[in-house]
């Protein structure tokens, strides 16, 4: 039985088609690391470790490319891989992904591709080609925060009133739109929107 080619989707599309690889990898690569900072105390024979936070895990691999049977230019068939590092008009920044391949499951982003282009027609066409591809995961903050322990949601939530503050000001750093300061108003039991006092403690909507 013939093996499911594995296939990236970009989801950014109106209407998201699979890019199937030419040959499924032989292997792939996932990593992960953490960052930890390096807290020095005096007479303490070595520093103690703290964990800062995690990084984005990676997914690397090698795809195949031969269109040495048809005489195509191989970069016909990559094109459509290596175009998603590109910024899309909608979002400004590199489409996001899915890469799917049996039980493998990966939101991502395309972070880096290297072609190495390897055999030539006479026209000197590339016929074969390598692309070395690392994909970085895509956690949404949406999930973060309902991962994320109840104390450091809460904290998240809050904010404290600054002298210069507005509640137009506030939602639009801090919802990311100046028109939701009615609901900043209406979640923290504000009647007048220009009454805030300095070092108010503020309840944001978005995380309650």
């Amino acid at each position: 039985m013939a093996l499911a080619k594995a296939v990236i989707i970009n989801l950014d599309e109106r209407t998201p088609l699979p890019i199937p690889v030419m040959f499924n990898p032989p292997e792939y690569t996932l990593s992960k690391t953490n960052q930890f900072a390096e807290i020095k105390i005096p007479g303490l024979p070595s520093t103690i470790l703290q964990f800062v936070n995690g990084d984005a895990q990676s997914l690397s691999m090698e795809l195949f490319f031969d269109t040495t049977d048809t005489g195509l230019d191989v970069r016909s068939r990559t094109i459509a891989i290596a175009n998603l590092t590109e910024p899309t008009a909608r979002t400004k920044a590199p489409p996001r992904l899915l890469l799917l391949w049996g039980s493998l499951a990966f939101s991502c982003f395309l972070i880096g591709v290297k072609q190495h282009f390897e055999y030539f027609n006479s026209l000197g066409l590339p016929l074969r080609a390598r692309l070395t591809v690392e994909f970085k995961g895509n956690t949404t903050a949406e999930s973060m925060v309902a991962g994320a322990p109840a104390a450091l949601v809460e904290q998240a939530a809050r904010y404290i009133v600054k002298s210069s503050d507005t509640l137009q000001g506030i939602a639009a750093a801090q919802l990311n739109d100046p028109s939701k300061w009615r609901e900043i108003a209406i979640a923290n039991n504000i009647d007048n929107p220009r009454a805030l006092a300095n070092g108010q403690r503020l309840t944001l909507p978005r995380l309650v």
